[in-house]
């Protein structure tokens, strides 16, 4: 059986509108990493959020909130038989 992944990023019209509603010194900041990374502001954004969300993500590819929620609900509920 083969397994596919739902990859999703966020798209660059998102971000353009998110941007407006950044004080400025936040899109300064923004801008400053994306160049000093040598990255899109997207993936610049999307490092930030996943970070976030688990320490050791660079992306929402590899961020492991799912796999922190799943296992957070089946310590919560146990499994039914």
């Amino acid at each position: 059986m083969t397994q596919t992944l739902n990859i999703q990023h966020l798209p660059p019209e998102a971000i353009h509108s998110l941007m407006t509603h950044f004080p400025d010194y936040v899109k300064v900041a923004l801008i400053e990493k994306a160049t000093q990374l040598e990255c899109s502001l997207e993936a610049a954004i999307e490092m930030a959020i996943a970070s976030f969300l688990d320490s050791e993500a660079f992306s929402f590819e590899d961020c492991l909130l799912s796999q922190h929620l799943k296992e957070s609900e089946l310590v919560e509920s146990p499994q039914r038989k």
